[in-house]
């Protein structure tokens, strides 16, 4: 199994945040990712300034000039940094067997008498590739 793309393609937690703002918004500047941001996060505007340039800088967002500011739009919907995210969990910890995650996840599931949240539509196409 080819090694997967290195963790530094998989952002860290407050850049996910706002990440997950921007696929919701297709586009958005500093001030409108911290004003979604705030309710659960509030980040200072510099902070959330910094978070998006180096996004940027890494190549998962596009950023173009509008007026004093810029505006970020997403490279890669949130699918492509899903499989990106499981393939390197897979190699890293299950030595690329994805039947052994899976294997891992049911056990886990029912030894630790915890049930698994059902999913939903859009997270079953997930389940089937693993299988």
């Amino acid at each position: 199994m080819p090694r997967p793309p290195l963790s530094r393609d998989i952002p860290p937690p407050l850049e996910l945040e706002c990440l997950r703002v921007l696929w919701a918004l297709g586009e958005g500047n500093a001030a409108r990712v911290r004003e979604a941001l705030a309710p659960e996060r509030p980040l200072a505007y510099t902070t959330v300034l910094t978070l998006l340039d180096r996004l940027a800088k890494r190549g998962q967002l596009a950023r173009r000039k509008q007026g004093r500011s810029y505006l970020y739009k997403p490279l890669q919907d949130r699918e492509t940094l899903r499989q990106t995210a499981v393939a390197e969990l897979v190699h890293t910890y299950f030595d690329g067997d994805t039947a052994g995650l899976v294997r891992w996840l049911q056990a886990w599931g029912h030894d630790h008498g915890r049930r698994r949240p059902e999913m939903d539509r859009s997270e079953r196409p997930l389940d089937a590739a693993l299988l």
